[in-house]
């Protein structure tokens, strides 16, 4: 079987975006500059930050990931939306532990489908 340069290009992204996802206890925002309630309790909770660092790996995958027309959108709006609820959550960390935790599934999901759609076609 010969792969197409477009699968092999998928596979490297879902690999980096896996690399980037793996836990570290570092925002993906440069906390020097926080001042929203909901940035400064991620910068002072490692485990908030671990899934801030984590969701910030696959965003990257995610979003470097060639998709259908017109999906590219509703991505960037998914986005907003979740920094629109961060926010929302203030410093309350069990709220922001579980937004974190659904955009992670929902991410690793959306790069699954984007994968296996490019892999298999």
């Amino acid at each position: 079987m010969r792969y197409r340069p477009i699968k092999i290009k998928a596979l490297a992204i879902a690999l980096a975006a896996t690399v980037f996802s793996l836990p570290v206890f570092a925002a993906s925002f440069d906390c020097s500059k926080a001042t929203a309630p909901d940035e400064l309790a991620i910068c002072s909770n490692p485990t908030l930050s671990a899934l801030d660092s984590q969701m910030g790996g696959l965003w990257y995958g995610y979003k470097a990931m060639p998709l259908l027309m017109g999906v590219s959108g509703i991505r960037h709006d998914a986005a907003t939306a979740f920094l629109k609820s961060r926010a929302a959550c203030g410093s309350n960390v069990s709220c922001m532990t579980k937004l974190y935790n659904e955009r992670i599934a929902t991410l690793q999901s959306n790069i699954d489908d984007a994968v296996k759609n490019y892999c298999t076609n």
